[in-house]
């Protein structure tokens, strides 16, 4: 007796575990059922269907339902396929197809979904890398900046089509061309923007705001439009445009804008396209604050006086020798921020107001500087994390 029932027991539980699902981490779980004949099952007309109540069951045999039906090597193509449209991190990818039941269209539209919760999380965080982009139509030209937090997706091909696309935009923004000098152009002025995007990655009509968070959720990194500029081409004479660290014709991380105006309209615009050219890399190069003496702000010469005044004290000469100190280093600072008074970075013998007067007689007719800007990437930021100070205009005259 005592033998029997210990017998009865272990049967009792094989029989309860032939009939309770058994799940591996494999993605897909077997069963056995019982209740049907080996006879029985080859006389089913379907080897997969019974009238058995167990839903996994497949007549004794052993039933693998996964879950699934895409092989290995499909969803690697997929997660392939979905990388490249659009650059998401591969984790991401991946997370979207399973999510989709491995349907593309469904995973692409689901990481654009997403897309715009992180990049609003990310919007908080610092993006002082970046570029400088520029376009230019016989009328004016425009360099927007756009942020970014590494050098590395700054180098980004879809980040640069996009900031060119911004750039080539900001030229349509009504108003930019009535005055003569540089016009601050705001991203309120542009985020609103419909743009047709022609990249493999990012194509079709959309805001530029929107392509702004489509971009920032392939990167990983805070994407923002901080700033734009835009100036007219004189009615007579030449805008010219110069940029520096350039990895392809329309972007860079330093920019110079300079026009140049001739009195008589018979003067030849190729000298004027010759001196705009190298006067615009002058403008990177040399960094000048103003055009002219006259126009260097009070406030900007009151404190450089102070502080020469401060040095020139601080050496024990007399009052007379004082000022005197202080009169010769302010020449000094004028020829180091006046544009006019710089040396010129082509020839170091002459300097800018000099150049210009060779270039009139060249042609016949005075010529002179109308404005210029300089914008360089990333300038002030750190000053803005840090304060409430309003966004700096760059060097603009």
């Amino acid at each position: 007796m005592a033998f029997a029932r210990c017998i009865r027991r272990p049967v009792e539980i094989l029989s309860k575990r032939m009939n309770t699902p058994v799940y591996s981490g494999l993605g897909y779980h077997t069963m056995a059922c019982k209740g049907a004949s080996f006879a029985e099952f080859r006389e089913n007309h379907s080897p997969f269907s019974c009238n058995c109540p167990n839903m996994y069951c497949s007549h004794g045999i052993l039933f693998r339902r996964y879950s699934t039906e895409v092989s290995s090597s499909e969803q690697m193509n997929l997660i392939k396929q979905l990388r490249e449209r659009t650059s998401a991190p591969i984790k991401e990818v991946k997370s979207a197809l399973v999510d989709s039941n491995w349907d593309i269209e469904s995973a692409q539209k689901e990481l654009r979904k997403r897309g715009m919760v992180h990049a609003s999380k990310k919007a908080s965080r610092t993006a002082a890398e970046g570029l400088l982009a520029l376009a230019q139509n016989e009328r004016k030209a425009a360099v927007i900046e756009l942020n970014c937090e590494t050098d590395f997706v700054a180098r980004n091909e879809i980040f640069q089509y996009l900031a060119i696309s911004l750039a080539k935009s900001a030229l349509l923004v009504d108003g930019s061309q009535q005055s003569s000098g540089a016009v601050h152009i705001g991203p309120e002025f542009l985020e609103e923007l419909k743009i047709n995007f022609e990249h493999p990655k990012l194509s079709g009509e959309r805001t530029v705001q929107n392509a702004i968070t489509e971009v920032a959720a392939m990167m990983g990194e805070n994407v923002k439009l901080r700033r734009g500029f835009a100036m007219s081409t004189p009615s007579y004479g030449v805008l010219s445009t110069y940029l520096h660290t350039s990895p392809q014709p329309g972007v860079g991380r330093i920019a110079g804008l300079l026009s140049l105006e001739a009195e008589d309209q018979n003067a030849s615009l190729d000298a004027l396209h010759r001196v705009g050219s190298e006067l615009a890399m002058h403008v990177v190069a040399a960094k000048p604050m103003f055009l002219t003496k006259e126009s260097v702000s009070s406030e900007a010469m009151e404190s450089e006086r102070e502080i020469l005044k401060s040095q020139a004290e601080s050496t024990g000469k007399s009052q007379m020798a004082i000022e005197k100190m202080v009169e010769g280093r302010l020449r000094k600072y004028f020829e180091e921020v006046v544009l006019m008074e710089q040396k010129f970075i082509v020839n170091d013998t002459l300097n800018v107001k000099t150049l210009l007067n060779n270039l009139s007689k060249d042609v016949g007719s005075p010529v002179k500087i109308g404005s210029f800007l300089r914008v360089e990437v990333g300038e002030g930021l750190q000053r803005l994390e840090s304060s409430s100070a309003p966004e700096p205009l760059a060097q603009a005259a």
